[in-house]
């Protein structure tokens, strides 16, 4: 279950995030030799994902349970890694996500790997899943899922194409 976050803790972490995409843009502005506009922030990515830029709104989104969780990760590689997306596309335009125009800016501007995953654990955001079957064997579907089957969607396995059926 995702933690529940007090107003001052949502701020702390937003004074953090700010604070953090201001110095990484002081630095590609020192290097790169041109200004950029800051984006915006919010803490409302849900789920497994650490954090997402959104590009054509100049806007970071980043998970508020993983950043309180993982602060230190958050502040050396999850902030530079969205702040490369919106660099690369304000650069270069539409280029592949972790293509090479954005592995190069990970690696001259922040001396970062250009990973695509991050590695934390997620089991504090992780949802309740339902067991299903096919002929291959057991399937976990999320509640989302479970709640549409219940409605009369259906699922097939990736593997042997058959119908998933609940346990």
């Amino acid at each position: 279950m995702a933690l529940s976050l007090s107003s001052s803790e949502t701020n702390a972490l937003l004074d953090d995030a700010n604070q953090c995409v201001r110095a990484c843009y002081e630095i590609a502005e020192s290097v790169l030799g041109q200004p950029f506009v800051l984006p915006t922030i919010t803490l409302n990515q849900r789920g497994k994902i650490a954090g997402c830029a959104k590009l054509q709104q100049n806007h970071l989104r980043l998970n508020a349970s993983l950043f309180k969780e993982n602060k230190e990760e958050f502040l050396d590689v999850v902030i530079p890694h969205e702040v490369c997306h919106l660099l690369t596309y304000q650069l270069y335009g539409r280029v592949k996500p972790h293509g090479r125009e954005w592995k190069g800016l990970m690696n001259n501007l922040y001396g970062l790997p250009g990973k695509a995953t991050h590695s934390m654990d997620v089991s504090s955001v992780s949802q309740a899943t339902f067991p299903y079957r096919c002929n291959c064997g057991p399937v976990e579907l999320t509640i989302r899922r479970h709640k549409k089957v219940q409605k009369g969607v259906q699922y097939f396995c990736r593997r042997c194409k058959t119908q998933l059926e609940p346990i």
